[in-house]
């Protein structure tokens, strides 16, 4: 069509109005156009999203440079030895100008290049998946890169915002030391970082994955101390994030992005371990290397630049909670019958590792408080109640005393309301330190006459606690082992004679379940150390040593031990057993 042809045809279009030219048409157009709000911006916005998700950066900046300038090769940038003499500044400049060209930011240009260049140095020598440190190449490779960065970030021609969402695109490649690296560097911090990306749930899972890969390399690895700075650097981020003075994760709240993440990470790496433990790991295997090292993290000095601060301690003290009620699946029956097991010695050397840790935190008096409040306020797992019992009373001689003191109360609590989950906590906690030994905690049959064996024993207060206690040592036959029921029938609590038939029918009820296990009491000691695993005593003639003992209790007490008064209680006749009530 010609112009005439145009004009004819647009004057033809108008009825009454002036007549316009093609020309004048588009132009008004445009500029409409131009002044609806935003419009400018969105286009730019569209275009720096197509070059990021559809461009190969470095076919372009070589288009862009044409044939006679290629000193601006992605290669060069990320060479130490291509980019010897191609100096930042060059470097910035010609960012600049590429920009100008693309119509696109030169912070978002840039971001986006230091982005691709450190997913190349990743995958420079094979897969990333199942590793976490740097090469010694890869590592100068990502010096040189991180000069330039710097470089860029100081002439405000860089965009940590904007290098957070290019890595985050390519996160399955993404090596936890080149993160690592950038924060030290002060070029993009961890914490702008796992911010930056909105899906917490996912950050939490590359950052869980990453800490166990780097937990299992870190023993092999000929980079120790790096990755054990990495993992010191990690851990004081996320205990100082997670457990600030003000933050209460309890409370129905939303906690800031950042110290939710990291308590999440932190507990997610605690069950893990604690996962491992129960599943039986063998030595050696990658669960193992992950627990050992994950453990040692709890070690003081990893928070000696912490100091200042109540976080660790907050921390720790959260962390026994954790473990003392993880996966509360025991009941005490079954606390009563395994107890044996989950002493020191058989203990995993790694929980207890643990433990000894976390004590040093805490002061004696703090942990045999924060035991208490645990019992009394949570579901535990009892295993790890009384193992922790066993590690505090061996390792912490100082505690020992403080542990006789919380299981007095526990029983003054138990006869004053009839309270069977006090009752139940003493008689454990007991059993459990009585297991270390004597030169630990006084043996079993020795707390049970000291707490029962005389009038001031607060079970003689009435016949509503006499009968509370022989109901819990009744219903406690099924379960116990046979040397407990011994103690029971040698060392048998202080009964006014009017209340005799309570001790009898008890005594009658645990010598039947010997008889059962074919337990001869006869052939016991009246005054056997129950911190033996033993439940039965070689045949063989204590009757001297009973004779020595039996004189020496007269002569400190006065009166004749109640063990040798009911010794021989005749048995119930065959099939007479009495009923649980």
């Amino acid at each position: 069509m010609s112009d005439s042809q145009v004009e004819g045809a647009a004057s033809t279009s108008g009825l009454g109005s002036r007549k316009r030219r093609w020309t004048e048409l588009l132009a008004g157009r445009v500029k409409r156009q131009m002044y609806r709000p935003g419009t400018e911006q969105k286009l730019q916005e569209s275009a720096v999203h197509l070059l990021r998700r559809h461009l190969n950066l470095n076919d372009l900046l070589l288009e862009i440079e044409g044939a006679p300038r290629k000193t601006l090769c992605l290669n060069q940038l990320i060479d130490p030895e291509a980019c010897t003499n191609l100096s930042s500044s060059l470097i910035g400049s010609a960012l600049r100008d590429q920009a100008s060209r693309l119509g696109v930011p030169v912070a978002v240009l840039s971001s986006r290049l230091v982005a691709s260049s450190i997913t190349q140095i990743c995958v420079s020598d094979g897969e990333p998946s199942q590793r976490v440190l740097l090469s010694a190449e890869q590592r100068k490779k990502l010096s040189s890169l991180l000069e330039v960065a710097q470089y860029l970030l100081a002439h405000s021609m860089f965009s940590r915002f904007s290098l957070c969402q290019e890595l985050w695109e390519v996160q399955g490649s993404l090596l936890l030391e080149v993160v690592w690296q950038l924060h030290i560097q002060n070029v993009v911090s961890f914490q702008e970082l796992l911010e930056s990306h909105a899906d917490t749930q996912a950050t939490v899972a590359w950052l869980f994955r990453n800490l166990c890969l780097l937990c299992e390399e870190m023993e092999a690895s000929p980079y120790n101390d790096i990755a054990s700075a990495m993992l010191s650097d990690l851990v004081q981020m996320f205990v100082l994030r997670g457990f600030q003075k003000n933050s209460d994760l309890r409370r129905n709240v939303e906690p800031e992005q950042m110290g939710q993440l990291a308590f999440v990470v932190l507990q997610r790496m605690l069950i893990f371990a604690l996962e491992a433990l129960a599943a039986g790991m063998q030595d050696g295997s990658p669960q193992h290397k992950v627990v050992k090292c994950w453990f040692g993290v709890f070690c003081g000095h990893t928070y000696d630049r912490m100091i200042s601060t109540d976080s660790p301690k907050r921390f720790f003290s959260h962390t026994l909670t954790q473990v003392l009620t993880h996966k509360p699946v025991l009941r005490v029956s079954d606390a009563v019958q395994m107890q044996k097991e989950w002493s020191f010695a058989k203990t995993h050397p790694l929980l207890t590792g643990l433990y000894r840790r976390l004590f040093t935190m805490l002061s004696p008096e703090e942990l045999v408080g924060h035991l208490q409040e645990v019992l009394e306020t949570h579901e535990v797992n009892w295993q790890h109640v009384l193992s922790c019992v066993s590690t505090l009373v061996i390792c912490l001689p100082e505690a020992q005393q403080l542990v006789k003191d919380w299981v007095a109360r526990l029983l003054a609590r138990a006869f004053e309301n009839c309270d069977l989950d006090s009752m139940v906590t003493a008689f454990l906690v007991v059993r459990q330190a009585a297991l270390e030994g004597p030169s630990v905690f006084p043996s079993y049959a020795d707390w049970f006459q000291a707490s029962f064996g005389s009038s001031r024993g607060s079970h003689c207060c009435s016949k509503k606690t006499l009968v509370f206690l022989f109901k819990f040592l009744s219903d406690l036959v099924p379960f116990e082992a046979p040397r407990y029921m011994q103690a029971h029938i040698l060392h048998p609590p202080l009964v006014p004679s009017k209340y005799r038939s309570l001790l009898t029918d008890y005594v009658t009820l645990a010598k039947t379940r010997l008889a059962d296990l074919k337990v001869s009491l006869e052939n016991m000691g009246l005054y056997e150390d129950l911190s033996s695993a033993r439940d039965v005593t070689e045949p063989h003639s204590q009757a001297h040593q009973d004779v020595e003992k039996a004189i020496a209790v007269f002569e400190h007490t006065g009166r004749i031990p109640s063990a040798v008064m009911e010794a021989r209680i005749p048995s119930s006749a065959p099939g007479e057993r009495p009923q649980l009530t």
